[in-house]
């Protein structure tokens, strides 16, 4: 398992990338679907990633607290035919086990994934009603899967976001396992 920290590719100020994905709702879903919002967090994730499962909780609570104001969408750009676990039946499993209320998304052709520069799982970017990125990187300081957070840093993002206050630190490293990449 190769450990990865998210890099930068988007800059605070750039404009999310678009893109049309498949849900485990069998709905698409684009970018624009979540205009209303007053925010858009896009998570790269997958089901079998430790660092992930370590988060369940986390997501869970982001969205209690702000899936109202600040669309959150689970992204999965992991190659399904070496892991299987991260296919998109297994997606709708982990869902439904996990109680994620956001949407859940497949990046089958990995081209999103590679839009945004998301390197690891989980890899977060935090986006204004504008789409424009304010924070890119990680939802607690937990840096190990055993680990507990002791300052929940993708809570005090969003609200700050919600206020319109300055994120002063608008790239915390994320850490996680490397996005799992097809072979060419």
């Amino acid at each position: 398992m190769v450990l990865l920290e998210s890099q930068v590719k988007l800059k605070t100020g750039s404009i999310a990338p678009d893109f049309e994905l498949l849900g485990i709702d069998d709905k698409k879903h684009s970018l624009n679907d979540y205009s209303n919002y007053k925010g858009i967090l896009v998570i790269f994730m997958c089901n079998h990633c430790p660092y992930v499962k370590a988060k369940v909780d986390a997501l869970n609570e982001l969205y209690e607290k702000f899936g109202n104001e600040i669309a959150i969408i689970g992204i999965n750009s992991n190659d399904s035919t070496d892991y299987p676990e991260d296919s998109f039946e297994a997606m709708k499993e982990t869902a439904k086990e996990k109680g994620f209320k956001f949407d859940y998304l497949v990046d089958e052709t990995q081209e999103v994934a590679k839009k945004y520069g998301a390197m690891c799982t989980p890899d977060p970017f935090l986006f204004n009603s504008q789409k424009q990125l304010v924070f890119h990187g990680r939802i607690d300081n937990a840096m190990k899967p055993d680990d507990s957070p002791t300052e929940k840093t993708m809570i005090n993002n969003m609200q700050k976001l919600l206020s319109g206050e300055k994120i002063e630190n608008d790239f915390d490293p994320s850490i996680g396992c490397s996005i799992k990449w097809k072979e060419n």
